[in-house]
């Protein structure tokens, strides 16, 4: 199975926009730094959801095959 090229950006859209404002970051000086913060905000902030659903996804699946065995007259 390909990938599609969009899903391939959209994954990697959070860690991009991670870069790009740390980047940024370092270009700007004073008080111009805190125009950063709101694409590091949004990214972290997309990684985290991320990672949280993919936790509770694997959880599911795990416990879905527990009740799966326990169900099997084997």
């Amino acid at each position: 199975m390909k990938p599609d090229r969009s899903v391939v950006w959209v994954t990697l859209g959070a860690p991009l926009l991670l870069v790009l404002a740390i980047l940024s970051l370092q270009l700007r000086q004073g008080r111009d730094r805190v125009q950063v913060l709101p694409a590091v905000l949004v990214g972290s902030g997309l990684m985290i959801s991320r990672s949280i659903g993919r936790s509770r996804r694997r959880s599911r699946l795990l416990q879905d095959l527990h009740h799966a065995r326990a169900d099997d007259p084997d």
